[in-house]
Formats: C-alpha cells, structure tokens, sequence
C-alpha cells in the first residue's frame, strides 16, 4: 500500500501554474484516499515559473521595478533564501511582457535581467541560479552585461542601441566596469537547452522565429552575434570565442553567452532547481512521485523538468507516474524515461480548447483515476 505521494509537476504552459497543478493533483487524489499523505513540490527547469517553484518551497519573494524588454518600468521578483537567489530572467525580459501581438526582435533588451540581477547582489546574495528560457530578445546577455556596467560603443563612442540588431554597430566593448560583486558570486547559469551562441544551431536561427524574427532578422541577428563574439574577443581575449561556442551560450536569445563572460556555470535547469528546491529529501519520503507539464512530447526527454524527476527518481528506485495536457510519447519513450504511465487531460476532454480553459477540474478527475490505479 502506497503511503505518501510527492506532486514534483512543472506548470501546464497558458492553463495552471506548478502551484495550481500540484493543488488540483491532491485534490483529485483526496477523492479516492481522503487522508493521503500528499507532499507538494512545484519544478521548475529555469524557464518561466522558476521563481515561483522556488517561492513555493520557501524561499521570500522579493520584488523590484526593472526595465522591460522594450524599456518600459515592470516590476520583476527574483526569490531569496538565505545568501541564495534565484533570478528567472523571463520576469524582466520575458515574451509575457510585451504586448499582446507585438515582437521585437531586433530590438528587445535584456537590460532589466541585469538590473534583477543587481538588486540580488545588493540583497546578499552569494549564490545566484539564472534561470533562463522563454525570452523576448536576442541581444546575447548585451543589455544585461550593459546594466551590470559593461560599455558597448559604436565607432562615434556612442551607446550601440538596444537589442540584438544594434550589435551589428560595435566597435568596442569595455567590461571593466562590471559590478566588482560579481567576481566573489557563485553563478549558476540554469537551462534546459544546449545551444550555441550563432550558426545553424544558435539562438538567432533556432528560437529567432519564436519571438517574431523573419529569415532576414534571423540572418541580420545571426551576423550581429557573431560580430558581438568577435569584438568581445578583443576586449577579453580567445575565452569569448569558446563560450560562443559552449553548450547554452545561445540559451535565452544568447543571455547565456552573457552569463559565461560573467563566469557562470552552466548547468541543466531542472537539475540545479531539483537541487536549490531540496528534492532529494523529499524524494526519499516519496512511495509515489507524479511528475508532469503541459505537453509531454520529443522535448520533454531533452532536459524538461518532468524527465528531471523521472530520472532521479528512477536512481533512488520510486514509481513514477505523470500528467499532462496532452501526450505525444508512445509508452516505450514513457518507459526509457523511467514514467510508468502517462494520463493526459485529452483522455478525459479531447476538445483542447475546453482542456485548456477547464485544465483544473479535468486534473482532478484524472488525479482521481491514478489514486484507483495506483493507490487502493
């Protein structure tokens, strides 16, 4: 008999948010075994949520106004442990913070990134994870090295503009009057994907098309990065030239590239948030771990939070099973994942459009098909 089930879900994208999922997931377990011991713990892979999976296992949610990725004043929130923060750079530079519709491609900066990460410095903190994902802007980390207090000029010694277009007018870059903070920081540069800064893999031509960029902005911006990486190696020497080409430099429209000139480590995003929520612990309490996302599909295995889970709870031997909006992996996929069983709400509800706008109810009566299956 199975006594206590862990919830470690990401959010399901436009519906629930991790929190949300895990409340819907007890409830619906609660149904079939009224007293379940159910501990939740809201992941994260470093993308959008991050900052509230981390608030949600404790950490203090700190607020503060930034600019947003055209410029305008948002208010951002990184959260704070002890000397540890976490800083999600979608909360200042993200695509939910243009307006409905509008792109900016060319233009978008990831200056208010660095200004969240500035007031994590003044706020003590020692360790940094920079969850990166879901951005508007492919400036490669400019902006934000701009705001940490690197100069990026043009041949006249005016400020390049902002975005990832202005970088095709460098002319030289000074670093050395970066925040002197940061040189006795631990930065953690948290992702769940490996790309390089530019080329047939980089930020530009991979996730360019994302955040509204045509062929020709993919190729103007590709150019730009390049050209950024070159005159960087100027100013720091052949180091600039690797960590272009290093494994999530091109993370985040290239902010990983930023975040290695400042000395980052990269490491995957759901295995530094399983690490900084404290899942080990609560895994070892676990008999059942339900994982899950809005999508479990061909990316999921590629470094997602639910193939996180999967795979440490694999190692410490514990059933996994896992929700979703909808399921695009056959069961053998599911089972190298180390999944036992996938439930979808498209099982329930095939229309999408009512999975989405009723993902809630329809959760829990799924949650309440695994508590028949796996816990009576």
């Amino acid at each position: 008999m199975t006594q206590r089930v862990l919830i470690a879900a990401d959010k399901f994208k436009g519906s629930l948010t991790a929190v949300q999922v895990a409340e819907r997931v007890t409830a619906g377990l609660r149904r079939i075994v009224p007293d379940l011991d159910v501990e939740a713990l809201p992941v994260a892979d470093g993308g959008d949520g991050t900052v509230d999976a981390a608030v949600a296992a404790g950490f203090e949610r700190r607020e503060v106004r930034v600019a947003g990725p055209l410029g305008d004043e948002v208010t951002a929130a990184f959260a704070l442990r002890g000397d540890t923060a976490v800083v999600e750079m979608a909360e200042a530079s993200g695509l939910q913070r243009l307006p409905a519709g509008v792109f900016a491609p060319l233009t978008a900066s990831t200056y208010g990134s660095g200004e969240v990460l500035r007031a994590a410095l003044d706020a003590g903190a020692r360790t940094i994870v920079f969850g990166v994902g879901g951005s508007a802007t492919t400036d490669g980390g400019a902006g934000m090295l701009a705001a940490l207090g690197a100069r990026f000029l043009d041949a006249a010694g005016e400020p390049v503009a902002p975005g990832g277009g202005g970088l095709a007018e460098l002319a030289s870059a000074d670093l050395s009057g970066l925040d002197p903070r940061l040189a006795s920081v631990e930065l953690v540069l948290a992702s769940d994907v490996d790309n390089p800064l530019t080329g047939p893999k980089g930020a530009p031509a991979v996730y360019g098309p994302q955040k509204g960029a045509s062929p020709e902005d993919v190729a103007t911006l590709d150019a730009a990065l390049a050209h950024y990486a070159k005159v960087l190696e100027r100013t720091v020497g052949a180091r600039a030239a690797e960590y272009a080409a290093s494994p999530g430099a091109g993370a985040a429209g290239g902010i990983g590239y930023g975040a290695l000139l400042l000395g980052a480590r990269f490491r995957p995003g759901i295995e530094v948030m399983l690490d900084v929520l404290g899942f080990a612990p609560a895994l070892e309490r676990a008999d059942l771990v339900i994982t899950g996302e809005g999508s479990l599909d061909e990316q999921t295995l590629h470094g997602k939070a639910p193939a996180g889970v999967a795979a440490a709870a694999r190692a410490a031997d514990k059933e996994v099973v896992a929700v979703c909006g909808r399921l695009a992996l056959p069961p053998e996929a599911l089972g190298r994942a180390g999944i036992r069983r996938a439930y979808a709400l498209t099982d329930l509800e095939p229309d999408v459009a009512k999975c989405i706008a009723d993902a809630g109810p329809i959760l829990e009566r799924l949650a309440a098909r695994i508590a028949e299956n796996f816990l009576r």
